[in-house]
Protein backbone atom coordinates (compact mmCIF):
# COMPACT_ATOMS: atom_id res chain seq x y z
CA UNK A 1 0.00 0.00 0.00
CA UNK A 2 2.82 2.40 0.85
CA UNK A 3 4.54 1.54 -2.44
CA UNK A 4 1.36 2.33 -4.40
CA UNK A 5 0.84 5.59 -2.56
CA UNK A 6 4.49 6.53 -3.08
CA UNK A 7 4.17 5.80 -6.82
CA UNK A 8 1.03 7.92 -7.10
CA UNK A 9 2.70 10.80 -5.26
CA UNK A 10 5.76 10.43 -7.49
CA UNK A 11 3.63 10.58 -10.64
CA UNK A 12 1.75 13.62 -9.30
CA UNK A 13 5.03 15.39 -8.51
CA UNK A 14 6.33 14.67 -12.02
CA UNK A 15 3.07 15.90 -13.56
CA UNK A 16 3.22 19.05 -11.44
CA UNK A 17 6.83 19.66 -12.52
CA UNK A 18 5.75 19.41 -16.16
CA UNK A 19 2.38 21.20 -15.98
CA UNK A 20 3.36 24.22 -13.85
CA UNK A 21 6.03 25.47 -16.31
CA UNK A 22 3.71 24.64 -19.22
CA UNK A 23 0.93 26.78 -17.74
CA UNK A 24 3.39 29.57 -16.99
CA UNK A 25 4.69 29.47 -20.54
CA UNK A 26 1.15 29.48 -21.95
CA UNK A 27 0.22 32.48 -19.80
CA UNK A 28 3.41 34.20 -20.94
CA UNK A 29 2.31 33.78 -24.56
CA UNK A 30 -1.15 35.10 -23.79
CA UNK A 31 0.35 38.18 -22.11
CA UNK A 32 2.85 38.76 -24.93
CA UNK A 33 0.13 38.42 -27.57
CA UNK A 34 -2.07 40.90 -25.72
CA UNK A 35 0.87 43.32 -25.52
CA UNK A 36 1.30 43.06 -29.30
CA UNK A 37 -2.41 43.73 -29.84
CA UNK A 38 -2.32 46.71 -27.49
CA UNK A 39 0.66 48.23 -29.32
CA UNK A 40 -1.06 47.67 -32.65
CA UNK A 41 -4.16 49.46 -31.38
CA UNK A 42 -1.96 52.49 -30.64
CA UNK A 43 -0.92 52.56 -34.31
CA UNK A 44 -4.56 52.33 -35.32
CA UNK A 45 -5.49 55.15 -32.93
CA UNK A 46 -2.88 57.48 -34.39
CA UNK A 47 -3.71 56.53 -37.98
CA UNK A 48 -7.36 57.27 -37.22
CA UNK A 49 -6.39 60.62 -35.68
CA UNK A 50 -4.50 61.49 -38.84
CA UNK A 51 -7.38 60.32 -41.03
CA UNK A 52 -9.71 62.56 -39.03
CA UNK A 53 -7.43 65.59 -39.50
CA UNK A 54 -7.09 65.20 -43.25
CA UNK A 55 -10.61 66.26 -44.35
CA UNK A 56 -10.17 69.55 -42.47
CA UNK A 57 -6.75 70.06 -44.03
CA UNK A 58 -8.04 69.27 -47.53
CA UNK A 59 -11.01 71.62 -47.13
CA UNK A 60 -8.68 74.41 -46.01
CA UNK A 61 -6.41 73.88 -49.00
CA UNK A 62 -9.34 73.65 -51.43
CA UNK A 63 -10.22 77.27 -50.76
CA UNK A 64 -6.77 78.40 -51.89
CA UNK A 65 -5.74 75.79 -54.45
CA UNK A 66 -8.81 75.04 -56.51
CA UNK A 67 -6.83 73.61 -59.45
CA UNK A 68 -4.91 71.06 -57.36
CA UNK A 69 -7.62 68.40 -57.65
CA UNK A 70 -5.20 65.53 -58.46
CA UNK A 71 -3.29 65.81 -55.19
CA UNK A 72 -6.46 66.35 -53.17
CA UNK A 73 -8.02 63.31 -54.88
CA UNK A 74 -4.93 61.21 -54.16
CA UNK A 75 -5.15 62.18 -50.49
CA UNK A 76 -8.83 61.23 -50.33
CA UNK A 77 -8.16 57.89 -52.07
CA UNK A 78 -5.22 57.04 -49.80
CA UNK A 79 -7.24 57.99 -46.72
CA UNK A 80 -10.08 55.69 -47.82
CA UNK A 81 -7.62 52.83 -48.39
CA UNK A 82 -6.12 53.40 -44.94
CA UNK A 83 -9.50 53.37 -43.21
CA UNK A 84 -10.52 50.21 -45.10
CA UNK A 85 -7.26 48.30 -44.54
CA UNK A 86 -7.70 44.90 -42.92
CA UNK A 87 -4.14 43.66 -42.44
CA UNK A 88 -0.95 45.16 -41.07
CA UNK A 89 0.59 45.19 -44.56
CA UNK A 90 -2.48 46.79 -46.19
CA UNK A 91 -2.35 49.46 -43.51
CA UNK A 92 1.37 50.03 -44.06
CA UNK A 93 0.88 50.34 -47.85
CA UNK A 94 -2.04 52.76 -47.48
CA UNK A 95 -0.09 54.73 -44.88
CA UNK A 96 2.82 55.10 -47.30
CA UNK A 97 0.48 56.30 -50.07
CA UNK A 98 -1.10 58.81 -47.74
CA UNK A 99 2.29 60.09 -46.56
CA UNK A 100 3.38 60.50 -50.19
CA UNK A 101 0.21 62.44 -51.08
CA UNK A 102 0.56 64.64 -47.99
CA UNK A 103 4.16 65.48 -48.90
CA UNK A 104 2.94 66.62 -52.34
CA UNK A 105 0.31 68.74 -50.59
CA UNK A 106 3.03 70.44 -48.56
CA UNK A 107 4.89 71.30 -51.76
CA UNK A 108 1.71 72.77 -53.22
CA UNK A 109 1.26 74.92 -50.13
CA UNK A 110 4.62 76.54 -50.95
CA UNK A 111 2.97 78.01 -54.08
CA UNK A 112 0.28 79.72 -51.99
CA UNK A 113 1.79 82.14 -49.46
CA UNK A 114 -1.65 83.17 -48.25
CA UNK A 115 -2.40 79.50 -47.48
CA UNK A 116 0.82 79.15 -45.50
CA UNK A 117 -0.19 82.23 -43.52
CA UNK A 118 -3.70 80.87 -42.83
CA UNK A 119 -4.06 80.21 -39.10
CA UNK A 120 -6.28 77.13 -39.55
CA UNK A 121 -3.86 75.62 -42.09
CA UNK A 122 -0.90 76.24 -39.80
CA UNK A 123 -2.70 74.72 -36.83
CA UNK A 124 -3.76 71.67 -38.85
CA UNK A 125 -0.22 71.19 -40.14
CA UNK A 126 1.13 71.37 -36.59
CA UNK A 127 -1.41 68.79 -35.43
CA UNK A 128 -0.57 66.58 -38.40
CA UNK A 129 3.17 66.82 -37.67
CA UNK A 130 2.55 65.83 -34.04
CA UNK A 131 0.40 62.93 -35.17
CA UNK A 132 3.08 61.78 -37.62
CA UNK A 133 5.56 61.69 -34.72
CA UNK A 134 3.13 59.69 -32.59
CA UNK A 135 2.57 57.26 -35.47
CA UNK A 136 6.34 56.73 -35.78
CA UNK A 137 6.65 56.04 -32.04
CA UNK A 138 3.63 53.70 -32.08
CA UNK A 139 5.10 51.75 -35.03
CA UNK A 140 8.42 51.38 -33.22
CA UNK A 141 6.72 50.26 -29.99
CA UNK A 142 4.61 47.75 -31.93
CA UNK A 143 7.59 46.32 -33.79
CA UNK A 144 9.56 46.08 -30.53
CA UNK A 145 6.71 44.13 -28.94
CA UNK A 146 6.39 41.89 -32.01
CA UNK A 147 10.12 41.12 -31.70
CA UNK A 148 9.68 40.04 -28.07
CA UNK A 149 6.65 37.91 -28.95
CA UNK A 150 8.24 36.31 -32.03
CA UNK A 151 11.34 35.39 -30.02
CA UNK A 152 9.08 33.58 -27.52
CA UNK A 153 7.42 31.72 -30.38
CA UNK A 154 10.72 30.64 -31.93
CA UNK A 155 12.88 29.87 -28.88
CA UNK A 156 12.91 26.60 -26.96
CA UNK A 157 10.85 25.58 -24.97
CA UNK A 158 8.38 28.25 -26.08
CA UNK A 159 8.39 26.81 -29.57
CA UNK A 160 6.76 23.64 -28.25
CA UNK A 161 4.09 25.52 -26.30
CA UNK A 162 3.47 27.83 -29.27
CA UNK A 163 2.93 24.92 -31.64
CA UNK A 164 0.68 23.04 -29.19
CA UNK A 165 -1.52 26.07 -28.51
CA UNK A 166 -1.32 27.56 -32.03
CA UNK A 167 0.53 30.78 -31.21
CA UNK A 168 1.97 32.05 -34.50
CA UNK A 169 4.54 34.70 -35.36
CA UNK A 170 3.15 38.20 -35.74
CA UNK A 171 3.66 40.45 -38.75
CA UNK A 172 5.87 43.53 -38.40
CA UNK A 173 4.59 46.93 -39.48
CA UNK A 174 6.80 47.45 -42.52
CA UNK A 175 7.11 50.33 -44.91
CA UNK A 176 5.54 49.80 -48.30
CA UNK A 177 7.72 48.82 -51.23
CA UNK A 178 9.36 51.93 -52.65
CA UNK A 179 8.90 53.94 -49.44
CA UNK A 180 12.66 54.39 -49.22
CA UNK A 181 12.51 56.60 -52.33
CA UNK A 182 11.56 60.24 -51.98
CA UNK A 183 8.35 61.18 -53.79
CA UNK A 184 8.62 63.11 -57.04
CA UNK A 185 8.08 66.76 -56.35
CA UNK A 186 7.49 69.40 -59.02
CA UNK A 187 8.22 72.87 -57.68
CA UNK A 188 7.28 74.44 -61.01
CA UNK A 189 3.72 73.07 -60.97
CA UNK A 190 4.14 71.80 -64.56
CA UNK A 191 3.66 68.09 -64.12
CA UNK A 192 2.48 65.28 -61.98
Amino acid sequence: MRKGLGAIIGVLVILALVLVPLLGSYNGFVNAEEDVEQKYSQIENQLQRRADLIPNLVNTVKGYAKHEDKVLGDIADARSRLIGANTVQEQADADASLSNALSRLLVISENYPELKADKQFTQLMDELAGTENRIAVARKDYNDQVTIYNKKVRQFPGRIVASVFDFEKKEYFKAAAGAEEAPDVDFEGNGE
